[in-house]
């Protein structure tokens, strides 16, 4: 373990063969796994748990106190899993008694300048553009692209697979395997190029079509919409991932392009 010239707290749990450089600040509570690279200049404060090989970027704070006044001092915690990188000035709070946690799933990338407030819950191979912005206790599933400068409001859920155009504003939830844009916010259609990089058949990409016209341009209510595609579609992976979304879902979903649902 390099740590020339870093402030590392004696008590931290770091593996052998962990790169940490000049300047870097590691908390007492703090667990880092093997093969990862601390750039100089981070911040790794109380209840960090990064996973292996990880890359952390200089300027970099990770499990600082939450941004919100209903924070007392409670014991949490953020955990990073294997793989992911975290460029320049990445921001990631850790949680509170909402959730006790702010999760990182596996090979994801922060780009620089992103911010992740407390007990948020990312997938794996999650990508958070440069400037990208999550309010507390938002969740991106797997494979999602969330693209620069977006503002995604607190309790939002972005599905798997979807990719959000940059500059959004996100107010509501995203269901799995679409994009959406514009202003006001809307869905924009399926994220096809996405799923076909990810080896979805054309077959499949036509049943979650069929699924998203149905809903939102079949004229049906989301409820009515969510019934209709229940007793008229065979059960599926796809299928059942956008009704369970669906029913889950606490914000609402987003609305369709000139939709007044």
């Amino acid at each position: 373990m390099n740590q020339a010239l870093a402030n590392i707290h004696p008590e931290a749990n770091i593996a052998d063969n962990v790169t940490i450089e000049p300047f870097a600040t590691i908390g007492k509570n703090v667990e880092i796994g093997e093969g990862s690279w601390i750039g100089p200049n981070t911040v790794i404060m109380d209840g960090a748990r990064i996973g292996k090989n990880c890359t952390i970027f200089p300027g970099t704070v990770i499990s600082a106190i939450p941004q919100d006044m209903k924070y007392q001092g409670e014991d949490t915690m953020v955990e990073i899993g294997d793989n992911t990188t975290i460029r320049e000035c990445v921001t990631i709070n850790k949680g509170t008694n909402a959730r006790g946690k702010t999760i990182i799933g596996k090979n994801c990338l922060l780009m620089a300048y992103v911010h992740i407030a407390h007990d948020c819950k990312l997938g794996d191979h999650v990508i958070l553009v440069n400037n990208a912005t999550l309010g507390g206790e938002v969740e991106v599933d797997d494979w999602a692209i969330v693209s620069a400068a977006c503002l995604v409001h607190q309790y939002v859920q972005i599905g798997k697979h979807v990719m959000i155009q940059g500059g959004s504003k996100v107010g509501k939830d995203v269901p799995p395997y679409i994009t959406a844009g514009r202003d006001p916010f809307s869905y924009e259609g399926l994220n096809s190029i996405g799923l076909k990089r990810r080896n979805f058949a054309n077959e499949k990409i036509q049943e979650i079509q069929e699924v998203y016209r149905i809903i939102f341009h079949g004229g049906y209510n989301y409820t009515q919409a969510r019934d209709y595609i229940k007793n008229n579609f065979q059960p599926s992976e796809e299928r059942d991932e956008i009704l369970g979304f669906m029913q889950k879902s606490k914000r609402g979903l987003i609305k369709g392009l000139n939709s007044e649902e």
